[in-house]
């Protein structure tokens, strides 16, 4: 295949899946047909099936972008923190502000976790795509756990805290702000329960004795 022809069939893929996620968004996987998609595209069944075997098989492609996109997001965020504080917890704040800053400049509040749809309607789907949800659960734990273990080098909680679950609760509350910013009709709510979890690790952690200047 001519590079030209490569980017076309790219340009084609990436057509079939943002036209797939809006869709999903909308009315979840049970809803969505394949020839919908196709209709949408504007496209053969024939050339629809080049790129994407099944709805299995789109459901996983699918998968595996929103996660890669969610990682840049938090990647852009935490890094623009650690470039101007250097205190792990001031990171680790500045960041979230960060976060919700991009999560409240969507127009029409964020448009719904992919992740959490799939979970929701597993049965769908094979083992591999279940377990794409794990890994990617996994991966955010171990992302936020890395940061606040490195918070406890100079911090320490208030009360005894799983750092397992606190990591955990950064996508939870995440998912659960999408879910009530839907529920309220009021965008800007999934931006408000990024910044109050913010407030309550930072009421959370005090600095370790020695730490105090």
């Amino acid at each position: 295949m001519t590079a030209s022809g490569t980017m076309k069939g790219e340009a084609t893929r990436q057509r079939i899946l943002d036209a797939a996620q809006a869709a999903i968004l909308d009315k979840g996987f049970t809803g969505t047909s394949i020839d919908e998609l196709i209709s949408e595209c504007g496209l053969s069944k024939g050339g629809f099936f080049y790129h994407f075997q099944d709805k299995n098989t789109l459901a996983k492609a699918l998968l595996r972008r929103y996660i890669q996109d969610d990682e840049r997001v938090f990647d852009e965020v935490f890094a623009r923190a650690a470039s101007l504080v250097d205190d792990p917890l001031q990171i680790f704040l500045l960041g979230l502000k960060f976060l919700a800053d991009v999560m409240g400049d969507m127009p029409n509040g964020h448009p719904g976790c992919i992740v959490a749809i799939s979970c929701y309607q597993e049965r769908m789907f094979d083992r591999e795509l279940r377990q794409l949800n794990n890994e990617a659960a996994l991966l955010w734990r171990r992302r936020f756990r890395s940061m606040i273990a490195e918070i406890g080098t100079r911090y320490q909680p208030r009360e005894p805290i799983d750092l397992d679950e606190l990591a955990d609760m950064v996508p939870t509350v995440i998912e659960g702000g999408i879910i009530m910013a839907k529920a309220y009709g009021d965008p800007l709510t999934l931006k408000r329960q990024i910044l109050t979890f913010r407030f309550l690790v930072q009421a959370l952690f005090v600095p370790i004795p020695e730490h105090v200047d």
